[in-house]
């Protein structure tokens, strides 16, 4: 987990006591934030803003001012009362605590209908996540340039992430060869991995391993929807559930923002 030192508490810049060089564990949902807040003010800066308050920012992330000064805290960033926060000082944080000070290249594996929006998605390189692999073992693509990367097979994963020093791997193949395709990318020292095949991968403590299943996001999406139909809950009120896979306990508000 992301964790960085407080370099102040309080909008002085003076450190809380006894907490002087402490390193603070950054929670998964705010890390979920942040990045957001990054591709928030990436955009501000292309408009040409040098400045923004906290109730601008938030209301452009879809989070409350409080929780996004929450947020920013665990930088030791704090803005300036009646000015707000220097954009560009506040994204350099916001990326060097994401780790997007240094590129981290991707490496896809399953060429089909979403490998192939990954590999031609162009937003990838200018965000510090260049493609740099594509694997498949259709042999109709082997060896067939997509977007602007050739495609190697299946079983060189290993040996091509390893000489072109593949940090993240992402897997779009079928269910059954998922795990054959975790495995090999781990042996060719791949620590991250985003899984979008529906199914539980294995992978040693040491690997992070994060999973996508559209399928799940949208009977989460009926579930609110019919909990609504139903007036479930009987207040009317909005309805609380636990993200899967992070045991943190969410909930729907009315824009969409999950607190």
């Amino acid at each position: 987990m992301p964790a960085v030192t407080d370099n102040g508490s309080g909008p002085d810049g003076s450190a809380p006591d006894g907490d002087a060089g402490k390193a603070r564990a950054v929670p998964e949902a705010a890390v979920a934030r942040l990045a957001v807040y990054l591709r928030v003010l990436t955009t501000m800066a292309e408009q040409g803003a040098v400045t923004v308050s906290s109730e601008e920012l938030s209301a452009a992330a879809g989070v409350n001012s409080a929780k996004l000064r929450k947020d920013l805290s665990y930088l030791g960033s704090y803005g300036v009362r009646g000015v707000g926060y220097e954009v560009g000082v506040l994204t350099e944080e916001i990326e060097r605590i994401l780790g997007l000070t240094r590129q981290h290249k991707v490496a896809v594996a399953g060429i089909g209908n979403l490998g192939h929006a990954l590999a031609n998605y162009g937003g990838f390189p200018g965000r510090g996540f260049p493609v740099a692999a594509l694997f498949d073992v259709d042999p109709d693509l082997i060896g067939v340039p997509v977007g602007g990367i050739a495609v190697s097979h299946l079983d060189d994963i290993p040996a091509v992430c390893a000489e072109r020093q593949v940090s993240i791997g992402v897997i779009a193949t079928p269910p059954g060869a998922a795990q054959v395709v975790c495995d090999r990318l781990v042996a060719g020292g791949v620590e991250c991995i985003l899984n979008f095949a529906p199914v539980v991968l294995h992978a040693p403590e040491h690997v992070q391993v994060r999973k996508v299943d559209l399928a799940v996001e949208l009977q989460m999406l009926s579930f609110h929807v019919a909990s609504r139909d139903a007036g479930n809950p009987a207040d009317g009120g909005p309805v609380s559930v636990t993200s899967a896979g992070t045991g943190v306990l969410s909930r729907a508000s009315s824009n969409g923002e999950v607190v």
